[in-house]
């Protein structure tokens, strides 16, 4: 058995990998057109320009579907494990899915209201991204800790801990390199910019501000890597529970070969 057959470790292992996929092919189509420059654009701008905003916004789509559902294998896996007579757990644990469901949400919006062309949408996106799925981070994090050292290992803890540190540090270092981008070019169209020239105004916290992203991103991946050892341990199984044998909205009899014929029937 391949190691991605056991469990269902299979679903964050295709997240990581898909959405790193997304943001590479993206990065080069972006580049290879010339519609960003090289030097560490902003994510979102590899995916403003035809072609690559088609494929990029279909892809990020996807990463946003295989989030939902591995959130809420996460959260049904927390809910087994967990003493259901433990009321705050429960309701940290059921916090935590909608947290991430809210999260994925603005990765759809991200995906699919460019900054070019609507740059409120995509702020909200963003923000629902970002801003909604490090609390999310946290809130595993607080569960990983009550779930040490009995049902895993302080090491799992101590390293979603780091990761869950590393994501708020690139979160504000994102938004005050931003505030002081935006403060120092104000007037500018700072959203329709797509290009910048070393030595220009506002060029050193554009750069700040976008490896911040590119760093708080990996953050984002690197926690979902922590949950493939997590889902080795756990299976889903929908079972299908009839009400009636028949599909019709009133009571209807089965007609069999020893059923009597009626005038009319057919």
């Amino acid at each position: 058995m391949w190691w991605f057959q056991e469990g269902l470790c299979v679903l964050p292992a295709a997240l990581v990998t898909w959405t790193a996929a997304t943001f590479i092919f993206a990065y080069i189509t972006a580049v290879i057109l010339r519609h960003v420059d090289p030097l560490v654009p902003y994510i979102s701008d590899t995916g403003t320009v035809a072609p690559e905003r088609c494929v990029f916004g279909l892809m990020l789509n996807v990463s946003a579907f295989l989030g939902v559902a591995t959130m809420y294998v996460r959260y049904k896996q927390i809910q087994a494990l967990m003493d259901v007579n433990d009321t705050r757990l429960n309701l940290l644990n059921q916090i935590g899915f909608v947290l991430g469901c809210g999260s994925s949400l603005g990765m759809c919006v991200v995906a699919n209201f460019q900054k070019t062309t609507l740059f409120a949408m995509h702020l909200v996106g963003a923000m629902l991204t970002f801003g909604v799925g490090a609390l999310y981070i946290l809130v595993q994090t607080l569960l990983s800790y009550r779930m040490q050292p009995h049902i895993h290992s302080k090491t799992i803890f101590w390293t979603r801990l780091s990761v869950c540190i590393w994501t708020f540090s690139s979160i504000i270092s994102m938004f005050v390199s931003s505030v002081i981008m935006y403060w120092t070019l104000s007037g500018t169209e700072v959203n329709q910019k797509l290009h910048w020239t070393p030595g220009e105004l506002g060029f050193t916290p554009h750069i700040v501000s976008t490896i911040s992203e590119w760093s708080l991103a990996l953050s984002f991946i690197s926690f979902f890597l922590t949950y493939i050892r997590d889902f080795k341990k756990i299976n889903l199984r929908a079972e299908a529970q009839l009400q009636s044998e028949h599909l019709y909205d009133s009571h209807h009899s089965r007609r069999s070969e020893t059923s009597p014929l009626l005038a009319g029937s057919i």
